[in-house]
């Protein structure tokens, strides 16, 4: 009877599901450009650059998102496999200018929407529209806000939902600065992390260095030596989100 019980028993853990962790990949490349791969492996990209004072990074990518088409934002060239990778714009060509792509759709488990912004305070007068890209993730959701110019509407902050992981740029001039980031910030709550992006670096000096955003800001991780974390998608939310200060080319 106990062999039997025994057989019955391994018979049941060996049919039982696993259940892997949800381990979520994110590497930041300079400027608004991440590589985002979820516990899956599949591989997101966010804006692709090709800008000289960075590093060259050509990576694979399953999914390229770009939030709109400007030449720091939308080159293809950077993604290894460009030819297979399924790309999608926030923005579309409509007669000789340029409006929003309305995206709502699911690429493999990743469900991707899009918001319409602007790129500037005129409502794009001065330097046209921007789309921020809503991307579910094992569980999480992540924002990424491409040129933003503007504090948000409450329109746009309960189009935008919930966000865990929240890429935002702060270093002014072509976007918003890093008062304002600050605001957007506190519009979006964010649960988790706070991923600053497009400001000036020692390596690229055309937008405003990081400073003003990280004043007086509470929970911030600085790893200049390494591009990359990794977040548990089932780990508890911490009390404040971390705002995590990576470098733009991994560590050695």
């Amino acid at each position: 009877m106990r062999r039997i019980v025994l057989t019955v028993v391994t018979t049941l853990l060996a049919a039982a599901p696993v259940f892997a962790e949800k381990k979520i990949i994110v590497r930041w490349f300079g400027q608004s450009y991440f590589q985002v791969t979820a516990s899956d492996g599949t591989r997101i990209v966010f804006d692709p650059h090709l800008i000289v004072s960075y590093p060259r990074n050509v990576v694979p990518a399953d999914l390229v998102l770009i939030s709109h088409p400007h030449q720091d934002h939308n080159q293809l060239e950077a993604i290894e496999n460009r030819e297979k990778a399924k790309v999608i714009a926030g923005m579309k060509k409509d007669g000789t200018k340029f409006t929003w792509n309305d995206v709502d759709e699911k690429f493999r488990e990743i469900k991707i929407t899009s918001v319409p912004l602007y790129h500037d305070k005129m409502m794009g007068l001065q330097r046209g529209k921007n789309s921020a890209f809503v991307v579910e993730i094992d569980g999480l959701r992540f924002v990424h806000l491409g040129d933003l110019g503007h504090e948000l509407t409450d329109a746009q902050i309960k189009a935008i939902g919930p966000v865990d992981v929240l890429m935002i740029p702060i270093g002014g001039i072509y976007t918003i600065n890093g008062e304002e980031a600050k605001k957007v910030m506190a519009q979006l709550k964010p649960r988790r992390y706070v991923l600053p992006m497009h400001y000036g670096t020692k390596d690229f000096d055309e937008l405003v260095g990081p400073d003003e955003f990280l004043d007086e800001l509470k929970n911030v991780v600085k790893k200049p030596e390494t591009n990359e974390f990794v977040i548990d998608a089932d780990a508890k939310a911490p009390d404040a989100p971390v705002v995590l200060m990576l470098g733009w080319k991994k560590g050695e």
